[in-house]
């Protein structure tokens, strides 16, 4: 890959401006049109292009195979997503654990830990709702290809004591359609974090919308949770639709979004990605909602999946980057492997029942390896 040196603009008497070596265009995808993830690419994209010249494209994908597909075929540098296009993309599971998918090396450049938006159901105010339990025989989404999604309603109807057998599961295309279908009367409940703009939307809208509570001293709901979603913790959302103005709704939450490559990415790329986020912070920093969590001293270096050698190389000379952070990731990177090898023994043998082979093979590799087995 070809770069064009470019120095970004530095504010007066700052430090000496910051030079980063970048395209001039890049491309990440990101979730649809009015979500918080791809109202913050697009602010991010701003700052990049006001301060370094660079153009950034956002593609927008309604789901987590169609965020992921373009990254593992290099149409895209990198991907701003979820749980999904990363932890479940890596760990090969739902839509990931198909055949013609399989455990990815995915990489983590860096992650919005924002501790203010929270990632929750939303619930149609005049579904009769106060609680998660409530949910029960009530119309939910699904999204088709957005295993992350699905996983993390599963997770708040465990919370109150449900499974998707308890409710009408209601089928959509992508997240936008869900959250349009809770607008128009088509379902009561779908997922989303509390400040993206469909959720807005559904606020204003007739029906109106609630978070229902998840109380944090409620340790048996919070552990059927985390079972479903080990990623989960109970947090205190104080940014989004039906939320802003208020003290704030208690729900839960995880890092949203994620930016990610491909451990093939070019590292020198990555790197200058990295910093670019990091140092053009100022630049977009409140210019979306929840966009605050992408600052450097927000990040968690023990997160589920391993950052790229490119960032690494960015937070060591940052002296944010410790011992017990590379140990946490060689780790991730040997489970990594781990699920590769076995992917590829099995994809050999070509078991006739596909998915039963790969979860039992994925089990005992990971058990032999000494790995945490979720999912």
């Amino acid at each position: 890959m070809r770069f064009t040196p470019i120095i970004a603009a530095a504010a007066l008497f700052a430090a000496p401006a910051l030079a980063l070596e970048l395209p001039k265009q890049l491309t990440w995808t990101a979730y649809d049109t009015g979500s918080a993830g791809y109202n913050q690419a697009v602010a991010i994209g701003s700052a990049l292009q006001n301060a370094a010249g660079t153009s950034l494209r956002v593609l927008p994908g309604k789901n987590d195979v169609s965020r992921t597909e373009p990254l593992r075929q290099g149409r895209v540098e990198f991907s701003a997503t979820g749980v999904g296009g990363s932890f479940m993309a890596q760990e090969g599971v739902f839509e990931f654990g198909a055949e013609n998918w399989g455990p990815q090396k995915i990489r983590v450049l860096l992650a919005n830990n924002g501790g203010t938006v929270g990632l929750a159901v939303g619930v149609a105010a005049d579904a009769g709702v106060t609680t998660y339990a409530d949910l029960k025989g009530k119309r939910v989404a699904w999204i088709a290809g957005a295993p992350a999604l699905n996983v993390n309603v599963g997770a708040y109807l465990a919370y109150g004591g449900l499974t998707w057998d308890d409710v009408e599961r209601v089928d959509f295309g992508g997240f936008g359609d869900s959250w349009k279908g809770l607008t128009n009367g088509q379902v009561d409940a779908a997922f989303a974090s509390t400040n993206s703009g469909l959720a807005y939307e559904a606020a204003a809208g007739p029906r109106g919308l609630m978070w229902p509570p998840v109380d944090p001293n409620d340790a048996e709901g919070i552990a059927r949770m985390r079972e479903i979603a080990p990623f989960f913790a109970p947090m205190v959302a104080k940014v989004g639709a039906a939320i802003d103005g208020t003290p704030g709704a208690p729900t839960a939450g995880y890092a949203y979004p994620v930016l990610t490559a491909m451990d093939t990415q070019d590292a020198d790329l990555v790197y200058n990605m990295t910093k670019a986020m990091v140092e053009l912070f100022p630049e977009y920093d409140g210019k979306a909602p929840g966009i605050g969590g992408w600052a450097l001293a927000k990040q968690d270096f023990q997160w589920v999946v391993p950052y790229h050698e490119g960032a690494v190389r960015y937070f060591k000379e940052a002296g944010v980057w410790t011992d017990e952070a590379q140990a946490h990731n060689d780790n991730l990177i040997a489970r990594q492997e781990t699920l590769a090898a076995a992917w590829a023994e099995l994809k050999a043998a070509a078991p006739e029942n596909w998915q039963e082979a790969w979860a039992a093979k994925r089990n005992e590799a990971l058990a032999a390896g000494g790995f945490a087995l979720v999912f």
